[in-house]
C-alpha cells in the first residue's frame, strides 16, 4: 500500500525560493553547521501549537536551539521502564550528549491540549477518558496541575493557571531525571519557565523563588 504521496505544490514552491536565495547566500554556513554538527546553547521543549514560533520569538539562528515539541508542552516524570520515551529521549540527548547550558519550557494562551485536560479532569470529555486516547494520556501528566487550580471559578483564569501549571509540572518532572538534577546541581545546566501570550507577543517567566509569573 502507496501511504506517502508527492509533497503540496506550494511547499515545494517555497522549498525551490528557499534553496535559490537563502541557502544561496548562505552556503558556507550551512556547510559548517553539516560539518562541525550541532552544538545549541539551548534545549526548547515547546508546544506542539503551530502558532508558537520560538526561533522567531527568540531570534535564533539555525543551529541554535535544539527543539522538541509535543502536546502542551509537557515533560514526563523519570520513568527508565524499558518503554518509548520520546520526550525524555530528546531531554537525555540534550543534557548528557550534546550538554546544553540551558533548558527552556514555553507554553502559551489558548492552548488545545491545556484546554482538553481541563475538559477531562472536570468530567466534560469523556472520550479522553478512554485507554486508547493519547491525547487522554499524555495529558495525565498534568493532572497534579489540575488539583492545584481546580477551585478557581472563572473558566478563562482556570485555563490561564493551568496553562502555567503545564509550565511548572514540567520543570518540577525535568528535576526527578538524574542526569538533570546532577547537571542543575553543579551548575553546569539551568531550567527556565516561560509562558507566550500569542495574540499580545508578550512573555511572562516563571520565577520559582516566588512561584509566579513575570512579565520579561
Amino acid at each position: 500500500m502507496d501511504v506517502a504521496t508527492p509533497l503540496p505544490a506550494y511547499l515545494v514552491k517555497r522549498y525551490h525560493g528557499w534553496k535559490a536565495t537563502a541557502f544561496a547566500e548562505n552556503k558556507a554556513w550551512y556547510r559548517h553547521l553539516a560539518d562541525e554538527g550541532q552544538h545549541p546553547r539551548a534545549m526548547i521543549i515547546s508546544c506542539c501549537d503551530s502558532r508558537v514560533h520560538v526561533t522567531a520569538i527568540f531570534g535564533a539562528d539555525q543551529g541554535e536551539f535544539f527543539i522538541h515539541r509535543n502536546i502542551a508542552n509537557l515533560v514526563p516524570p523519570y520513568e527508565p521502564d524499558g518503554n518509548q520515551h520520546g520526550t525524555s529521549a530528546a531531554v537525555e540527548y540534550a543534557v548528557t550528549a550534546l550538554k546544553v547550558a540551558h533548558v527552556v519550557v514555553v507554553g502559551h494562551s489558548n492552548c488545545g491540549g491545556v484546554k482538553g485536560c481541563l475538559d477531562m479532569c472536570s468530567g466534560h470529555a469523556p472520550e479522553l477518558e478512554q485507554k486508547s486516547s493519547f491525547v487522554g494520556r499524555w495529558m495525565d501528566i498534568l493532572r497534579p496541575g489540575y488539583e492545584r487550580i481546580k477551585d478557581i471559578g472563572d473558566e478563562t483564569e482556570q485555563r490561564k493557571a493551568l496553562e502555567r501549571q503545564a509550565i511548572i509540572v514540567s520543570l518540577d518532572n525535568l528535576m526527578t531525571f538524574p542526569f538533570v538534577k546532577s547537571a542543575v546541581e553543579s551548575g553546569k545546566l539551568s531550567l527556565h519557565g516561560v509562558w507566550n501570550d500569542i495574540g499580545e507577543g508578550g512573555i511572562e517567566q516563571f520565577d520559582s523563588a516566588t512561584g509566579k509569573f513575570h512579565a520579561v
